[in-house]
């Protein structure tokens, strides 16, 4: 009788483990989703001002015609990406077009006076300053949910019931691993 008391106890708590693992992972997950969902949001605020931008920018540089045409098929790509390498592949992209679409910018003091496009460059740096938290967020809560999956014990509850590791939000871009070469001379 005492025998089985016991062994009805452990297998409780065994249970009680199980239950309690697997409820941290469904709230790590749901915080990994939550957080890339942030990104597509920034995004998104992002891809609705780059009309407005490329619009500004045209008046003045009418013959850029073929950067301001890439700048709006990549933001079709970007709002069209689905998942996180293929979103941050097109944010990357996207990033790209936009410092051209500004350095171009540069070449035209009177657009560069200009002030919508004065304040339509502050909110982009405004949303890149957000986009830069979000993808911040969403790396953190994917290491805290990788960690937990491929931590003993919660690895023994993470594989059977379906949970697996997210991948990071990363730039493919290899020249940011590189030290930029300067020369004064």
């Amino acid at each position: 009788m005492i025998t089985t008391i016991v062994i009805l106890g452990v297998i409780a708590l065994i249970v009680l483990w199980a239950i309690g693992i697997y409820n941290g992972l469904v709230r790590l997950r749901a915080l990994v989703r939550e957080a890339f969902s942030g990104i597509t949001v920034q995004l998104r605020r992002r891809a609705d001002l780059i009309p407005n931008l490329v619009e500004t920018v045209k008046g003045y540089a009418s013959h850029e015609k073929e950067t301001l045409e890439k700048v709006i098929a990549q933001r079709g790509a970007a709002v069209a990406a689905k998942g996180v390498e293929a979103t941050a592949a097109a944010d990357a992209a996207m990033t790209g077009l936009l410092g051209k679409l500004l350095a171009i910018s540069e070449a035209y003091p009177d657009l560069k006076a200009d002030q919508n496009f004065r304040k339509l460059q502050d909110e982009l740096s405004s949303i890149e300053h957000d986009l830069q938290a979000a993808r911040r967020y969403y790396n953190a809560t994917a290491r805290d949910l990788n960690t937990k999956v491929q931590s003993f014990p919660d690895m023994v509850v993470a594989g059977p019931t379906g949970f697996s590791t997210e991948p990071y939000y990363e730039d493919a871009d290899e020249t940011i691993q590189t030290a930029p070469q300067i020369d004064f001379s």
